[in-house]
């Protein structure tokens, strides 16, 4: 305990956790609960009769020795159920901790003994907070303790922090096939394979029943590691039997001795010899030996005792308390399984079949009766965690107790117990046999609610509750009691993690036909973070699921209700969604597999073992099994952070490999995670190309694309080299040669195994042709080469160039066409062109070569048909562009070399058709417009397309596309007169009349023909501003007969050559003019005095130029830290606010809320932020008020009613009502999940009070931080100064 408690004060200091989870972790007590669990099931293991196993336990001590100094593999003790690993592992920790170096700790599970050690996450966790305290390490932090590959991976290097330091530490898990496998314990992707000095690890596993001893031989490459625990000789079984008997002080007659012998005999197994002693204690001396049955196994015996149970305390009473036992997710108390046997009218109608129970209006079973029947059942109950108990030999119970009609009625019994339903005085009735009618009767069971208390959740209703509802066939009181509930989500969440929903969620969508189940889950699915806070899961759930609201409003559209509710009720200042701009579920969208640091460089895939081999620019490279998702290794090696530029899985999934920058290729074992070798120098550094590969030529060579080296896969012995006659590339491997091109268009074959093998053809010059190159080779004395080549011409230059697997497709990638060819004996033609809307960077095909994939530069993933050249579907939501592409069966894997993710994708299925989300246009539009309400979105699909499209957002599709002469530089609308201002690059300013569709009005360009650098728009809507290249004009916009004309301009204004380009601006209804530059310079213009005021300036350009909706206030944002709030009348300084950030690059656009008291901003850092600016000179008052994560820079946005309507990068609408009570808590931190800083000054309104430079914030680097984490580094700090 002290300890703990030393541990956990020390990583309060050192700000790894705060005050509040400090005292939630003792408040909680679950680890010591669990620490003391396990110790006393091991005293208890150690305590008994311990014969026959001291030779195979100086065994696994002598391994450990000899394994302490050097990296090793862990200890694999196995054998079948009962016969006595458990036992031997607990007296193994038990003399180690006196061998051992005095310093050393012990570390003991006892897996499967109760829920917590059910669990893999919860053991993980569990383990790791005691190694941390222990050893005064720092903690994990509650999101990397509820994120399994981040949990996976600290526990990994908590391991070799704990070797590097020199302690010593022996952690013992017993029983691996006993955890869920639900969580993907039992395929082992999270043990440990290679051990660290000082460190011993050692498992254990039953032989039958589960894939672990397969799994940990196909992972344990050292056979010597395995020890197997044999049965017992009827010596050790009569040396057992004797000292037992001593123990109890009870004796056995000769041939009641032999009975028990000659039983035991027949297994050799020690729990049938334990069963067999606790029933012959009960012997009598005079028992003759007829009446005493043999028996050939345990399940015998224990069928024996239970039939001598039942025949003492009466089939129903036996039958149910083991029957709920067993039936229970996890265990159950012995006060809960007495008020659960209380409400059970089978037992109480035969407890009560020959007289009536005292008190008719309470009924319960006589607290004797189950005394009595505890006592009797002895160690085959197993006491658990926090009283729990579970049955010995569980197959057995349940296969004499658990028929089909009998397992529903108990699952119903315990999910109505769970429920409370006959809790706080509601009668049940029951038909006692001395009665002809029902009787109503209270049966005294506790409640259950959800919370016992403030933080205090009811952890075992968590964990029973959906099990029974599922299985007792309660589909509506699951759907309103768990999956409709927002507050049991977020409890569930907060309590148990978001993996423990999820598996709730996907035992549900397996044995229900529940579309709405499948959504809910894919959604948490998606979020897949840890939420401490009520309205941060409400929000997340709200703006992934409102558009399925209406379709589904049964569940969906309840769940969705109580989080508005939720919302609504918050105490703290809040955003609320209104529409779904968060990725929805349903859709393409699989899921996201994060890990790196910097982007992705190189993908690999293992069809065979479905394993995904990626690596990426910080030099680290993972693998992660597609079938659950789950990392098998993370591989780290490469010096400096050496950018991977090529991977490939080897030998059937069992290796890989890796080249980067530093040079080294590297061999893995993708079962251990040890690396096997490294050969420096491998490439030379100096001269990489953009793109390398790896070729495997045979089972023991390769072939780098590079300099054309041959090495052994197992020697690193350098086979072969390609001579250096100019070569600037490796084009690859064909038909057993080694394909080069020289600067000079010399293709040269070359033959590994002999250097004067070699042939050499000149290419056609062209650099808009494909050319296939066809040798042949003529077998006799000596080898003749035939070479012949086909060109095929491409309409430009190919950016890339790629093949099918059985290189009978090749696709070549020209700027914005995917051109395909087929590739025959001598000869390629081309068969489709498949057109994109920006750059082509990469395409794949799929194993049947009916389907191709493509990415481009817009962040878009294209799925074709090969047969009808029909565009099938399109990925939204990458954010980045997509580099590379990967295909296994049916999901699609992007990368980016700009994003440290990587995005699975479901390829479309004419039987399983998607969901498509209706409210969103492609990603990375560059020009955008939108109404206020949000319903209408005009935008420019790519830079330098000629065309102007209008979505609907209601119905999810374009409903007019507008012409226009050159390409759209930027978009304007005003609202109230509905008119579409396209600024163009010939200077041209086209008017969309919208509510006159055929009509089109022109602002004709200056003689200078200058680019439209910008357009604003006067808050009345009388008057507009073009900001050209050289120049600003002011128009009138007026209605002739009713039809909207454009006027001017009426004011012009001129821009000196040096004069940086207008890159944002804002137009005041009094005709003044407020711009800011791409060099940071903001001036205000007055057009009717033509005067000029220079404001104070920014460092960087000036991205966003917003007045308020009453014309008193404007926002400047740029790319720098700073935002400043101007006075318009008169003009002054009121605010500067300065904020940052690791990923903080600035404000992008801004809008006033309704009644000017808030400032809402969308930032490169994808974050939306709420700043107050009415309540600022209040000292106790948090300027900055909110900051919500939306996983997209937002690019536009315009004030809604109470908040505002935008549009972010991936092209959803947002739209969010703002709520701020009255008085804000003094403690509230806005920073509170944020590692950032702000800081506010500001300035007294008056007149004379003249502006200034503000001074900046002292430069620092701030630790990179995740917008969803709990656990910062530093603590976020915020700061409010009046001048």
């Amino acid at each position: 305990m002290q300890l703990l408690r030393t541990a956990a004060v020390q990583a309060e200091k050192d700000g790894d956790i705060t005050v509040e989870q400090k005292h939630q972790f003792f408040k909680s007590g679950w680890l010591l609960q669990e620490l003391s669990h396990h110790m006393a099931l091991s005293a208890g293991k150690c305590s008994g009769v311990f014969r026959g196993r001291e030779g195979l336990l100086g065994k696994i001590c002598l391994a450990m020795w000899e394994h302490t100094n050097t990296r090793h593999t862990p200890l694999v003790v196995h054998g079948p159920p009962g016969v006595g690993k458990t036992t031997l592992l607990c007296k193994l920790a038990q003399e180690m901790r006196g061998l051992l170096d005095p310093r050393a700790v012990v570390v003991l599970r006892l897996l499967g003994t109760s829920a917590e050690s059910s669990d893999l996450g919860r053991v993980l966790q569990s383990v790791c907070f005691q190694i941390c305290s222990v050893f005064s390490l720092s903690p994990p932090t509650p999101i990397t303790a509820h994120t399994s590959e981040d949990l996976v991976r600290f526990f990994h290097g908590l391991l070799a922090e704990v070797s590097e330091r020199g302690d010593t530490l022996l952690l013992i898990l017993d029983s691996l096939d006993q955890l869920s496998s639900a969580t993907q314990g039992q395929k082992l992707h999270w043990l440990p394979k290679d051990i660290p000095p000082n460190v011993h690890l050692v498992v254990s596993t039953a032989d039958t029943g589960s894939p672990v001893l397969a799994n940990l031989r196909r992972t344990v490459e050292v056979p010597g590691n395995f020890f197997e625990v044999e049965p017992l000789s009827c010596d050790q079984g009569r040396e057992i039997m004797n000292a037992y008997m001593r123990e109890v002080q009870r004796s056995l007659t000769p041939e009641q001795c032999e009975v028990v012998l000659c039983s035991f005999q027949l297994s050799g197994n020690p729990l049938h010899l334990k069963l067999l002693l606790d029933m012959a204690r009960r012997w009598a001396s005079y028992t003759p030996v007829t009446d005493l049955a043999p028996s050939s196994s345990a399940q015998e015996v224990m069928s024996q005792l239970l039939q001598a149970l039942e025949e003492r305390h009466g089939k129903q009473l036996v039958g149910a308390a083991l029957g709920y036992i067993v039936s229970a997710r996890g265990s159950l108390s012995e006060a809960e399984l007495r008020d659960i046997l209380s409400l059970d009218d089978n037992v109480l109608a035969e407890v009560y079949q020959y007289w009536l129970p005292p008190n008719h209006s309470l009924i319960r079973l006589p607290p004797l009766l189950w005394v009595r029947l505890r006592h009797d059942l002895g160690e085959l109950l197993v006491e658990g965690q926090a009283n729990g108990v579970t049955v010995l030999l569980t197959e057995t119970v349940r296969e004499r107790y658990q028929r089909s009609e009998q397992q529903a009625d108990r699952h119903r019994v315990l999910a109505e117990y769970f429920l409370g339903s006959w809790s706080q005085g509601r009668f049940k009735a029951v038909l006692l046999p001395p009665l002809t009618t029902t009787l109503d009767a209270d049966r005294k069971v506790p409640p259950q609610p959800l919370w016992f208390a403030e933080g205090v959740a009811n952890v075992k209703k968590l964990q029973e509750l959906p099990y029974h509802l599922l299985h007792a066939g309660l589909w509506e009181e699951l759907r309103q009691e768990v999956i409709g509930s927002s507050e049991w989500l977020y409890c569930k969440t907060l309590t148990c993690g978001v993996a423990s929903v999820i598996e709730d969620l996907t035992l549900c969508t397996k044995l229900m036909d529940c579309p709405e189940t499948q959504l809910i889950r894919d959604t948490f699915i998606l979020l897949n973070l840890l939420f401490t806070l009520s309205h941060q899961l409400s929000h997340s759930v709200l703006a992934r699921l409102h558009s399925f609201a209406e379709m589904y409003p049964s569940l969906i559209g309840r769940l969705c209700c109580q989080c508005h509710d939720w919302l609504s009720c918050c105490p703290d200042p809040i955003l609320v969604p209104k529409c779904t701009f968060l990725q929805p579920p349903g859709g393409a969208l699989k899921t996201t597999l994060a890990g790196f640091q910097k982007g992705v460089t190189a993908l690999d895939i293992c069809p065979e073992r479905g394993i995904l081999l990626a690596g990426s620019e910080d030099g680290k490279v993972i693998a992660w099994d597609l079938n659950d998702l789950e990392v098998i290794q993370t591989l780290v090696g490469h010096t400096g952070e050496a950018k991977v530029l090529s991977v490939r899985v080897i030998d059937s999934g069992t290796h890989c490999l890796s080249l980067a920058a530093d040079g080294s290729l590297r061999k893995w074992s993708l079962l251990s995670g040890r690396q096997l070798y490294c050969t420096q120098e491998a490439v030379s550094i100096n001269s990489l190309p953009s793109t390398t590969h790896i070729h495997i030529l045979s089972s023991v060579t390769l072939l780098l694309y590079l300099q054309g080296k041959v090495w052994h896969l197992n020697t690193t012995e350098l086979l072969f080299q390609v001579k250096d006659t100019g070569v600037s590339i490796i084009l690859g491997f064909l038909n057993g040669m080694v394909v080069s091109l020289s600067d000079g268009g010399l293709v040269t074959f070359s033959h590994p195994s002999a250097e004067d093998k070699t042939a050499q053809i000149h290419l056609e010059k062209s650099s808009h042709s494909l050319t296939l190159t066809v040798s042949s080779t003529v077998q006799g004395r000596q080898s003749q080469w035939t070479l012949r080549q086909t060109v095929t011409e491409l309409p430009v230059c190919a950016t890339f160039l790629s093949a099918s697997d059985d290189e009978r497709i090749l696709l070549a990638g020209c700027e914005r066409t995917l051109v395909l060819f087929h590739r025959e004996s001598d000869c390629v033609q081309s068969f489709l062109d498949l057109h994109h809307e920006d750059t082509v960077l990469c395409a794949c095909v799929s194993s049947d070569s009916r389907v191709v994939i493509s990415g481009s530069e817009d962040q878009t993933i294209r799925v074709w048909s090969m047969t009808t050249g029909n565009l099938l579907d399109c990925f939204l939501g990458m954010d980045a562009p997509v580099t590379t592409l990967a295909l296994n069966e049916g999901t699609v894997v992007s990368a980016s070399s700009s994003a440290y993710y990587l995005k699975l994708w479901h390829l479309p299925s004419p039987n399983n058709p998607q969901q498509r989300p209706n409210c969103c246009i492609p990603a990375g539009c560059p020009q955008v417009a939108l109404t206020k309400d949000g319903d209408t979105v005009y935008y420019v699909r790519n830079v330098g397309q000629k065309e102007v499209i209008t979505w609907n957002c209601h119905t999810g599709s374009s409903t007019d596309t507008m012409a226009v002469s050159a390409e759209v530089c930027c978009l304007e609308l005003a609202q109230n007169k509905k008119l579409l201002f396209c600024g163009l690059t010939t200077g041209t300013v086209l008017i969309y009349p919208l509510a006159f569709p055929k009509e089109t009005l022109c602002i004709p360009p200056p003689e200078t023909l200058p680019t439209v650098r910008c357009m604003a728009i006067g808050g009345q809507e009388k008057h507009m501003a073009v900001a050209y290249e050289d120049s600003v004009c002011l128009f009138e916009i007026t209605a002739r007969d009713s039809f909207p004309s454009v006027e001017g301009p009426s004011a012009r204004f001129a821009l000196s050559l040096l004069h940086s380009p207008v890159s944002s601006m804002a137009l005041l209804p009094d005709c003044r003019l407020l711009y800011g530059t791409a060099c940071g310079e903001v001036t205000m213009y007055d057009f009717k005095s033509a005067s000029t005021a220079t404001l104070d300036g920014h460092r960087s350009r000036v991205n966003c130029v917003t007045t308020s909706n009453w014309g008193t206030h404007a926002l400047v944002g740029s790319e720098d830290a700073v935002q400043r709030l101007w006075g318009l009348t008169p003009l002054v300084l009121d605010h500067t606010m300065e904020y940052k950030g690791f990923l903080f690059e600035g404000v992008l656009c801004a809008a006033f809320s309704g009644s000017d008291k808030h400032v809402f901003t969308g930032s490169q850092d994808r974050t939306i932020k709420v700043w107050d600016v009415a309540s600022v000179f209040l000292f106790y008052f948090t300027f900055l008020l909110f900051v919500q994560y939306v996983y997209a820079p937002v690019t536009k946005m315009l004030t809604y009613r109470n908040g505002f309507v935008a549009i972010s990068q991936l092209g959803y609408v947002i739209k969010e009502g703002f709520r701020c009570p009255d008085g804000v808590c003094p403690e509230y931190n806005p920073l509170r999940n944020v590692n950032a800083h702000y800081r506010v000054t500001s300035r007294q309104k008056s007149a004379d009070s003249p502006h200034s430079v503000i001074t900046e914030i002292p430069e620092y680097n701030p630790a990179q931080f995740n917008f969803m984490a709990l656990m910062l580094k530093s603590k976020p700090s915020h700061s409010c100064q009046l001048l």
